[in-house]
């Protein structure tokens, strides 16, 4: 098992149900590496620190048969291996985007599918820039669309 960082591998940067599903052939290419790391420790290692709780993600790099397959678009981050989508147990995703976008150097991070009043619901998804400083772009999305910003969390 190689380690991308102390708690993140790249067997989880390449885990997909549905790549398991329809045999589809996740590894990322070596040139997808170094990016893989960033994410890991740019993202999820300070996330990991922070809340103290093991967690893996959702979705992070795809292949470009998997990405087609969820229904993505050819310009995802999740491509390039620059985008990760995760939750941590018992932290309401609003929440966990909030203090994402306020402790972590990104380049976008979306709240996705997240209905209010149901904490559990939807994930976060956040990227790292291609180069230097990301933008810092921070959205919503619904079933409804994206609109810029995050919902008020539960103590705001």
């Amino acid at each position: 098992m190689t380690n991308l960082s102390d708690h993140f591998t790249l067997a989880e940067a390449a885990k997909s149900q549905l790549a398991e599903r329809k045999g589809i052939d996740n590894t990322p290419p070596a040139a997808i590496l170094p990016r893989l790391v960033r994410v890991a420790s740019q993202i999820l290692e300070p996330v990991r620190s922070h809340y103290r709780v093991p967690f893996s993600p959702s979705s992070w790099y795809r292949c470009p048969v998997l990405n087609a397959a969820v229904g993505s678009k050819g310009t995802s981050q999740h491509l390039a291996g620059r985008a990760v989508d995760f939750e941590v147990p018992g932290v309401a995703n609003v929440d966990l985007a909030r203090w994402c976008a306020s402790n972590l150097t990104f380049d976008q991070l979306i709240l996705e599918f997240y209905r209010e009043g149901n904490p559990a619901s939807g994930w976060v998804h956040c990227s790292i820039a291609k180069e230097g400083v990301g933008r810092g772009e921070v959205l919503t999305l619904t079933k409804d669309g994206v609109r810029p910003g995050l919902p008020p969390g539960l103590n705001q």
